[in-house]
Order: C-alpha cells, then sequence, then structure tokens
C-alpha cells in the first residue's frame, strides 16, 4: 500500500539583496506561517523572524536559500516543497 508524504509548498519573495554586504532579505509563507528572513550568504548565517514557528522552516529556508543565492533577484517570488505538512 502506497502513502503519500505530507509536503507543503512555501512561497518566498525576495525583497532586497546587496552583493557588496552578502545579504538577501525576504519573506516566507507556508500554510497559515509567514517570516520574515535576512540570508547573511557569506557567513552562511540565516535569521528569521518572529519565531513562533521558526523551527520549521529555518532547515528548508536554509537549503533553499543555499542552493538558489546566487540565482535570487529582489523583487521576484518563488517557491520550494517542504517534505512535512506545516
Amino acid at each position: 500500500m502506497a502513502y503519500d508524504k505530507p509536503e507543503t509548498i512555501a512561497h518566498v519573495s525576495i525583497t532586497q539583496q546587496c552583493w557588496q554586504l552578502g545579504n538577501i532579505k525576504g519573506e516566507v509563507r507556508a500554510a497559515d506561517y509567514t517570516w520574515q528572513f535576512q540570508w547573511r550568504f557569506r557567513y552562511r548565517q540565516l535569521l528569521i523572524k518572529p519565531s513562533l514557528g521558526k523551527a520549521l522552516i529555518q532547515e528548508p529556508l536554509g537549503r533553499f536559500l543555499e542552493s538558489c543565492d546566487y540565482k535570487l533577484e529582489s523583487g521576484s517570488n518563488y517557491t520550494f516543497t517542504i517534505r512535512a505538512k506545516i
């Protein structure tokens, strides 16, 4: 018997980027949650606010940003799949 794996689609909006500072800012939405994030890619540091539900998004968002950071553009929207139900 096959079971469907739970998943949630996360929507990412890039609001600001600065290559000189190594910084990307944006918003991520998944299920009923919305977070603001700052990705300091030179230091591999991800800051997320608010803290409510932060543990749900930190790892999958970090993986997404690490794999795509140089392709992301300010003002653009992206999606990725989280292999869990949020």
